[in-house]
This record gives C-alpha cells, structure tokens and sequence, in this order.
C-alpha cells in the first residue's frame, strides 16, 4: 500500500507539473522549477513511509511518466 500512494503521489504531482513545463522555453529557469519541484516532496514522503536508495530508480520514472502525460495533456488540449 505505501509503495502505491509513493508512486501514485510521482505520477499525480507530475501532471500539472508537466502540463505548465510545455509552454515555457527549454532550459529556463521555469521548465528547471517545473521538472524538479515534486523531487523534494517525493524524497521527504518516500523517507517517511520508510524506502530506502532502491526505490529511487522507479520513483523517478514515474515522475517522468507524469510529466510526458502533462505534456500530451496540453499538447491535445492546444490543438483541440
């Protein structure tokens, strides 16, 4: 059960994050903040629902997974 709230909590947070990054310029110093804004929030919870170094791996891919969805998300909703 934890595993599944600390995932669901890297690809859920990634969304919104995701869909803001696509309208702004690569590299700028928004597309950074909106790549990297959850990493903190998602260290903190996976340390409290105690996962070690491991699970960082997948954690990270499922912030990536969040993030391309935003992406998609606003990328269909522009050319609707």
């Amino acid at each position: 059960m934890n595993l599944t709230i600390l995932l669901l909590f890297a690809i859920l947070s990634n969304i919104p994050l995701g869909y803001l990054r696509e309208g702004v310029p690569k590299k700028s110093v928004r597309w950074f903040i909106y790549i990297h804004l959850s990493i903190p929030f998602i260290i903190l919870l996976r340390t409290q629902l105690g996962f070690d170094w491991h699970i960082i791996p997948v954690t990270i891919g499922c912030a990536i997974v969040g993030q391309l969805f935003g992406g998609y998300l606003k990328r269909k909703s522009q050319a609707a």
